[in-house]
C-alpha cells in the first residue's frame, strides 16, 4: 500500500467514523465492537480468496474416493479456517435492504467460529 493509499484510507475511517456518531445515538463504544466485527470478515474473505481455488480443486478430487474429506476440513488445512457462503463478505453486502443484515452478520460470526479444530 502506498502512502496515499494509507492516507486515503485513514481519511475514509474518520469519515465513517464521522458518520456513525452523527448519524446515530450511539457511543464509539458502542459500536466499535460491529465495526471491529465487519473488519475482521472482510480480512478473512480477503484471506480465504486467496486459498479458494486450491481448496475447491483439492474437495473436487477427493470427492467419492475413500479420502473424502468436508470441504470446511480442506479449508482448514489450507488456510486455517473455513468460511460458509453465507458468512462471506460479498453475500452480506449485497443482501436485499429488507433482510435483517446485523442478524446475518451475527449469524456468519456464528458459523464461523462452530468450524474450528
Amino acid at each position: 500500500m502506498t502512502p496515499e493509499e494509507l492516507k486515503q484510507l485513514e481519511a475514509n475511517l474518520w469519515q465513517s467514523a464521522d458518520t456513525l456518531r452523527a448519524n446515530s445515538d450511539l457511543k464509539s463504544s458502542e459500536y466499535s465492537t460491529p465495526v471491529m466485527g465487519l473488519i475482521f470478515l472482510k480480512f478473512a474473505d480477503n484471506k480465504y480468496r486467496q486459498y479458494a481455488a486450491e481448496i475447491q480443486q483439492e474437495y473436487e478430487a477427493l470427492k467419492g474416493t475413500r479420502r473424502e474429506k468436508a470441504i470446511a476440513e480442506i479449508a482448514i488445512e489450507k488456510c486455517g479456517f473455513y468460511l460458509p457462503d453465507h458468512a462471506r463478505y460479498n453475500y452480506l453486502l449485497n443482501l436485499p435492504e429488507e433482510e435483517d443484515i446485523a442478524k446475518a452478520i451475527k449469524a456468519a460470526m456464528v458459523s464461523i467460529e462452530s468450524y474450528r479444530y
